[in-house]
């Protein structure tokens, strides 16, 4: 017996023209309410914003046995490029190492700024 299909999948846009962030990696306080979240409750942020950016929920939580953080930052690999925005891996790897709230602070601004689908 097969299901019916409720949604279509949608087209993936990924940009050629390389840009810079919406934010800065440093603005995470310009929404109190979303900095807020993310620094009080920094996993339950993490797993909501990568449930919208289209992956499991739960995937950010393997993050939490090392200390380089290779979900956050393959995360933000990808909305790089899938966004079109300008970096490098060094940068990824810093950022999402050493400023883990900013990091997800930076790129649920940018998910929000850029009003493109996201995978589901």
């Amino acid at each position: 017996m097969s299901r019916p299909v409720m949604t279509q999948p949608q087209q993936l846009f990924v940009s050629s023209v390389e840009a810079d962030w919406a934010s800065g990696i440093c603005d995470c306080c310009d929404d109190k309410k979303q900095c807020c979240f993310a620094f009080w409750c920094c996993p339950c942020f993490v797993c909501r914003t990568t449930k919208q950016f289209g992956q499991c929920l739960c995937l950010p939580l393997l993050d939490v046995f090392g200390c380089v953080r290779p979900i956050t930052m393959s995360i933000r690999v990808s909305l790089r490029q899938r966004y079109g925005i300008k970096g490098n891996l060094c940068t990824d790897c810093l950022c999402s190492t050493f400023c883990l709230p900013c990091v997800w602070c930076q790129m649920a601004t940018e998910m929000k700024k850029q009003k493109l689908p996201t995978m589901q």
